[in-house]
């Protein structure tokens, strides 16, 4: 058959046939999916908002139903205006403590007209479109924050679940704490008892008979367990009251000072906007964590979400409703409820207000014992242990703690104005705080600079240097990522000086491998024949099994003895347009390689400022292909690595050829071997020896494990042989993690005599009956040579190895090329060409082919082994896994799956 092109539609997705997975369907059944998604999903939302903004309400002292009010009106405005479809909006625990203090100082009516003016700023904010900026906050003040108002509500409403009734302040609810235990109300207590045994056990049932009853939510069940326990047993105690809708009250006139009214403003404001467009950025991480969901709900626009939710606040506040925010409790409910669009955050609106039409006599039964309990549980969870260890692992435990304790003691815009304040104090005092340390060692003296070099650190850096022997050997390490002007005339003074006295100066980098040039010292061409630099420092900053940070290197190659401009430290040489070829140049820290003499750096490549070395500039190979320049990389000046293992990508005519003009032709004729002089038996001999020296002592131990017990890899990774594919670095793996195969192609041949391939059918047979692996993926990528060449293959003509090897890709091509079957696509946007399509199908066909062998299809039935389909863009370093939704073979980005731990 012909390997052309299939004729296929240009965008599949707008193909007309109904089975299509990845195709429109018809109107009908996809408006009755999403509805029941959507259904089941605002009933959990409703079950869950209804009870939360009862307490929420009670809490803050403002009547009962502005709870719901603001419930209806966040999930029926905020969803239909706002830009984060899965949100769900309504009264937040994080606005009870402003709303209590505000309803304390100005009342009712006036705290609906500051929510009205809050809903008012939000809606010009998000005209100027400054939503991100919320984002720059740090996390531990927004974390602090939330703690702080997490400790106030759980303190405020013990004395309800007491019995009690609290007060306005934390310290006057602390003092009158042992007043009230002692007149405890046994009915109240035994309620609040009651509800938050439920509240904690009812998420915990074991058993299947668990995995059903937890389907309902838990504060429906426990604010249903204690009303119907306080019913059954005619409990006196208080209970919810709502009074008749005639008789609610709305927004009125604000009455005030007026800097007290535009503080109250900017507060509602600033909390609200935090919390809604922090819990947007959260519920988009929980949305691309869901299978299937990716690609038909759209990323959150952070302006049109502070834009719905100021048009919510302020007919919230217009109506006598509470503030209205982004929820992260009803919002992880919605989408964990397998939620698909806007419509269950609108529905669970309309359900509310039903609710608080026809549901008055069942609300009314609800013991406010039972309400305290449980808001003073969500008070609790405020306090986050997970939070708290993250602010300490990141050094920013000062912050948190000096921000909680503001919003406990002076109320939460203080609170959050000393936290900035402290933030800033610290973000400065890290920015400045730079120790230097000298020591000696066999005869070598060290000063090590940590933290940045600014003047600030001059009088100790001149001290410390003062204290180093004249005419000695010093390595001078700076482990930072800035040196200001005045810091670095200091070292290049000092370094002259000492230079001249006799002694020696080696300045490194903070990573092995670094090498800072002397100031004056002219870059000299390294040829691979210095028997003191066997590892090619001076020419080359990659070093094995390092951390993957600006790995971008160009070996030496002989060049035809090149003249120096005397003074300037440039090599002069032709280049392809026959100018000057400046790719050997010195250049300081900032001059990104512009010839200045006072220490080096890579004149070329993406990344190369900011890193010292001597760099080397290489021409475009126009013979290799990959980037626009048909150098293989971005600007075709520096290669964009190899992994941290050492296994460098760079082609053989990039190394030999670094200008595209005629490659380098050895003096010594060619034997069919590398020798040891030669270009490649160099690199070789050099990488070996870097690896002894430097990496093997490292690994040794782990090694001489796996020596002794053996290998048990997890999984079997059949991927292609292209080089710039490194497993290890894109699995982030290491020895014994993965059972590598690697052909032209990553094809899984079927089995059979006539075209089996015996060499990837005893891998496979290996790796499932004998090591056991628990997986296996077929890794594909883009810019396959090997897909490329299928498609351009033409029938006939000479049966080379490798075309006799590629008839194992043609059930793909053909795959490709069937009409009747879905095309295997990128999750977010379409195939840049045939070939990406070929590179998608090829991956789904291999897997095919896998099912095919015995010891894959017994595994499979037994349930011993998954198979997963891979695809690597080598150009965005993306990975992508595939993964079937509604039957679609649909590549998708991995997900960064974290939980939303945001309160509610």
């Amino acid at each position: 058959m012909s390997a052309c092109v299939p004729t296929r539609p240009t965008d599949p997705h707008q193909s007309n046939r109904s089975h299509q997975p990845h195709s429109p369907p018809s109107r009908g059944p996809l408006r009755s999916r999403i509805a029941g998604a959507d259904v089941s999903a605002s009933i959990a939302v409703f079950l869950i908002a209804l009870p939360l903004s009862l307490g929420i309400a009670l809490a803050t002292g403002a009547p009962l139903q502005a709870g719901l009010v603001a419930a209806a009106v966040g999930g029926i405005v905020v969803g239909r205006l706002g830009g984060s479809p899965l949100q769900v909006s309504g009264p937040a625990a994080g606005l009870t403590v402003v709303t209590a203090d505000l309803i304390h100082l100005y009342g009712w009516r006036t705290t609906c007209a500051i929510t009205v003016l809050a809903g008012l700023s939000q809606l010009g904010l998000g005209c100027l479109r400054v939503a991100r900026t919320a984002l720059a906050v740090s996390p531990a003040i927004v974390h602090g924050m939330l703690a702080g108002i997490g400790v106030t509500i759980a303190v405020a409403q013990l004395h309800i679940v007491l019995g009690g009734t609290p007060q306005s302040a934390v310290l006057d609810n602390l003092r009158a704490l042992p007043a009230q235990l002692a007149q405890l109300h046994p009915a109240a207590l035994s309620m609040s008892a009651l509800t938050l045994t439920l509240l904690f056990v009812w998420p915990r049932l074991p058993g299947r008979a668990g995995r059903l009853l937890r389907k309902a939510p838990a504060p429906l069940i426990a604010v249903a367990g204690a009303t119907s326990t306080a019913s059954l047993a005619g409990l006196t105690l208080p209970k919810v009251d709502l009074p008749s809708w005639s008789n609610h009250a709305l927004a009125g006139q604000p009455e005030g000072p007026v800097l007290g009214l535009i503080a109250a403003v900017l507060t509602i404001t600033l909390v609200c906007s935090v919390q809604s467009l922090l819990g947007a950025v959260a519920v988009d991480k929980l949305a691309a964590a869901r299978p299937g969901l990716t690609g038909r709900v759209p990323r959150s626009d952070l302006d049109r979400e502070l834009l719905g939710q100021g048009a919510a606040n302020m007919v919230s506040g217009a109506l006598g409703g509470l503030p209205v925010a982004g929820v992260a409790v009803r919002s992880t409910a919605n989408v964990n409820s397998g939620a698909v669009s806007r419509n269950s955050t609108m529905l669970h609106g309309v359900l509310v207000v039903v609710a608080a039409l026809l549901m008055v006599p069942l609300l009314e039964l609800i013991p406010l014992a039972s309400l305290a309990a449980l808001v003073m549980a969500v008070g609790i969870q405020m306090v986050s242990l997970h939070h708290i260890r993250t602010v300490t692992r990141h050094r920013e435990v000062l912050v948190y703690a000096v921000t909680t304790l503001g919003v406990v003691l002076f109320g939460v815009l203080e609170g959050v104005a000393l936290g900035i304040a402290v933030a800033v104090a610290v973000a400065l005092h890290r920015l400045t705080r730079t120790r230097i340390t000298h020591t000696e060692e066999k005869g070598v003296h060290h000063v090590h600079v940590r933290g940045q070099l600014t003047f600030l650190a001059v009088p100790r850096l001149s001290r410390m240097l003062h204290h180093v022997p004249q005419g000695t050997d010093v390595v001078v390490e700076l482990d930072g990522s800035f040196m200001d002007h005045a810091a670095y005339e200091t070292l290049q003074d000092w370094q002259n000086t000492h230079t001249a006295q006799g002694g020696t100066v080696e300045l490194t980098g903070r990573r092995a491998g670094i090498r800072i040039a002397e100031p004056g010292a002219p870059s000299e061409p390294h040829t691979g024949t210095d028997a003191d630099d066997p590892e090619g420092a001076g020419d080359c900053r990659c070093r094995p099994w390092t951390a993957w940070r600006n790995h971008q290197c160009e070996w030496e190659r002989p060049v035809p003895e090149p003249a120096a401009d005397a003074g300037t430290g440039r090599v002069r040489g032709d280049g392809p347009d026959g100018s000057e070829d400046a790719g050997i140049t010195g250049g300081t820290e900032d001059s990104g390689g512009t010839g200045d003499t006072r220490g080096s750096g890579s004149s070329g490549g993406p990344g190369s400022s900011g890193q010292s070395g001597v760099g080397v500039t290489g021409s475009a190979d126009p013979e290799d292909p990959g980037s626009p320049d048909g150098s293989g990389r971005p600007g075709g000046t520096g290669r964009p690595g190899s992994s941290g293992h050492a296994e460098h990508s760079d082609s053989p005519r990039a190394r030999q050829n670094p200008t595209g003009s005629a490659p380098f032709a050895p003096s010594t004729p060619s034997t069919g071997s590398a020798s040891a002089d030669s270009p490649g038996g160099h690199h070789l001999a050099r990488g070996i020896s870097a690896f002894q020296r430097k990496t093997a002592p490292l690994v040794r131990g782990e090694l001489a494990r796996l020596a002794r017990e053996g290998q048990r890899p997890v999984q079997l990774f059949l991927t292609c042989a292209d080089s710039r594919l490194v497993t290890s670095m894109i699995t982030s793996s290491g020895p014994g993690d993965l059972f590598v195969v690697r052909n032209v192609g990553n094809l899984v041949p079927l089995p059979g005599e006539e075209s089996g391939d015996d060499s990837v059918a005893a891998a496979i047979e290996y790796a499932v009956d004998v090591l056991e692996v628990r997986s296996i993926t077929v890794c594909g990528h883009s810019g396959c040579g090997a897909m490329q060449a299928l498609i351009n293959s033409e029938p006939g003509g000479a049966q080379t190895p490798l075309k006799r090897w590629l008839r194992h890709g043609m059930p793909s091509l053909e795959r490709m090329a069937d009409t009747e079957r879905p095309w295997a696509r990128l999750a977010g946007r379409r195939p840049a060409d045939a070939v990406e399509q070929l590179c998608l199908t090829n991956v789904v066909q291999q897997l095919e082919h896998l099912r095919a062998h015995e010891s894959v299809a017994r595994a499979l039935r037994e349930g011993a082994l998954e198979l997963h389909g891979m695809y690597f863009h080598v150009g965005e370093a993306q990975a992508y896994l595939l993964t079937e939704a509604a039957g679609a073979e649909v590549f998708d980005h991995v997900p960064d799956a974290e939980d939303l731990r945001s309160p509610a």
